[in-house]
């Protein structure tokens, strides 16, 4: 039976979930607008969970003459830094040379142009390296002698988007995941929407202002709109896989490969190693997208052909594959559609602004460049503001983002350490690294590990269980173990189904997120 909700008026409906859609939110809560999200699936249950887990410039964009994406992405990759230390951490790359591939002075001069191309206050400059003497070529086939180290940034992609809507729930918007948008239409200079919750209950939305940050579904929700579309999307695939740690240390790799890719090998969730991605053109349901037979050869071979350590797809322990929805410019293969974004707008029907590519790197400055094309079509109160405001949990040293809480992050964790001596140490370190400080609300009230509740998972209390459906929207065990945590990497069989029927059990007893009051 459906069930009917009362009418919501806002200034801006958000269409999608995922980091830009999210950004968006925020960046508009944060300027006085009343905002209402909504998403067909879990937050970040899509491409915004399936990226390479980086903050970074790059690199190989250069390539194709993207130095302006390449400079837009260095310059924010900082700003994010400072905005949320505890998701997003320095780690250097190593890159090695390969005789027959890009020769040392292209690698080199590549290198000097990411070193330039933006201030940095928090990474060091790149530096060529002697792999026979350094501790990171210990990992490496033998006949690997010289290469380059330079930094980026590493990040938990799917924390980054429930980080960035629960910032624009806490400045008032209303955020629907699983409530898809089931009907739209513009009259009198406003969008009216329906929106449908898993449960049935049907909300309809006026809006000011409709955003259409829906990623790979970008044009099915014009053609929803009866919008024409004035550009097109090109689906591209990319896969990661996940298997035991193949190196000691906690720097990453980027290889080169003769087919013109590169392909990272990062330090993943201490015992393993996150290999990945792949390029490949996909015609198929974003809804249904996995890892090809052909992709786990193929990053297996990479890997093999640069690590002592050999793999097969026996190895593997996790694979992921999302679809990246960019803007096709009409480049000859995949790994040469650019990754930057366009933003149009429509104001025909009603006011109208859709989101075309992008990357993780880029959101915030993305988010900041929709709200000030919105304002050219409504009146928006509040100015930019995102580029000197912490994410939840990011106010290690106070409100305002700060250089040192990224470069003393590790003095924060043994804070944390000291304050509840009662939390294992792998157990306290995540935490940290997951909520910041908002480490003392998931730990208001305990003053021993039993006060956190039955552990149904290794590492997950019952406690954190409850925390993450009351505060960030989670609603099964996937949304838990591979979203909010990556703990179903170590999770027994039967683990999924222990963790569904508590949530199951306490999903009555589980208050709704609600807004500010500033919508109708």
């Amino acid at each position: 039976m459906m069930k009917t909700a009362s009418v919501l008026r806002c200034d801006l409906l958000v269409v999608g979930g995922g980091i830009n859609g999210a950004g968006i939110a925020r960046d508009a809560a944060g300027r006085g607008l009343s905002v209402v999200l909504c998403e067909q699936d879990d937050l970040a249950a899509h491409t915004s969970s399936a990226s390479s887990k980086l903050i970074h410039g790059g690199l190989r964009y250069l390539q194709y003459g993207e130095l302006g994406l390449v400079r837009k992405a260095l310059r924010e990759r900082e700003v994010l830094m400072r905005s949320a230390p505890h998701l997003i951490r320095p780690l250097r790359f190593v890159l090695p040379q390969l005789p027959g591939l890009r020769p040392a002075w292209m690698l080199r001069c590549g290198l000097f142009l990411y070193d330039h191309l933006a201030r940095r206050e928090l990474l060091p400059a790149s530096a060529s390296l002697d792999l026979r003497m350094h501790a990171t070529g210990q990992a490496l086939t033998a006949g690997l002698r010289s290469g380059f180290m330079y930094a980026d940034a590493a990040v938990d992609d799917a924390r980054l988007v429930v980080l960035n809507a629960l910032d624009a729930h806490e400045r008032g918007a209303i955020i629907l995941p699983r409530t898809r948008c089931v009907s739209l239409h513009a009259s009198n200079q406003t969008w009216h929407a329906s929106l449908r919750a898993e449960d049935g209950t049907t909300t309809t939305v006026e809006a000011r202002c409709l955003v259409n940050a829906t990623g790979a579904w970008a044009l099915d929700l014009l053609q929803q709109a009866q919008i024409a579309s004035q550009r097109k999307l090109r689906m591209v695939k990319g896969s990661h896989i996940v298997v035991p740690r193949l190196f000691e240390h906690e720097e990453a790799y980027l290889f080169q490969n003769d087919d013109g890719r590169i392909v990272f090998a990062l330090p993943f969730e201490q015992h393993y190693t996150l290999i990945g991605t792949t390029d490949v053109e996909f015609t198929e349901d974003p809804r249904r997208v996995t890892i090809s037979a052909d992709e786990t050869t193929y990053l297996c071979n990479i890997s093999n052909r640069y690590f002592r350590k050999q793999i097969g797809p026996a190895d593997v322990v996790w694979s992921y594959a999302g679809i990246r929805p960019l803007l096709d410019d009409g480049a000859g293969n995949a790994a040469a559609v650019t990754r930057d974004y366009e933003l149009l707008t429509d104001t025909r029907a009603a006011p109208l602004l859709s989101v075309f590519g992008g990357k993780v790197t880029t959101y915030r400055k993305l988010a900041e460049q929709a709200l000030n094309r919105i304002a050219g079509m409504m009146t928006v109160p509040g100015a930019a503001w995102t580029d000197a405001a912490c994410l939840p949990g990011g106010d290690v040293l106070g409100a305002a983002p700060a250089n040192a809480s990224v470069l003393h992050f590790d003095d924060f964790i043994e804070r944390i350490q000291r304050q509840y001596p009662w939390l294992p140490a792998t157990q306290a370190k995540r935490y940290t690294r997951a909520y910041g400080t908002r480490v003392h609300k998931l730990l208001a009230g305990c003053q021993s590990l039993a006060d956190l509740g039955v552990a149904l998972a290794p590492g997950l209390h019952e406690g954190e269980l409850r925390y993450l459906m009351e505060t960030e929207w989670a609603r099964s065990a996937d949304d838990v173990l591979w979203r909010r945590t990556k703990l179903g990497l170590q999770a027994p069989p039967g683990a999924t189904g222990l963790i569904d029927a508590w949530m199951q059990r306490h999903l009555r007893q589980t208050p709704v997120l609600a807004a500010g009051g500033r919508h109708g």
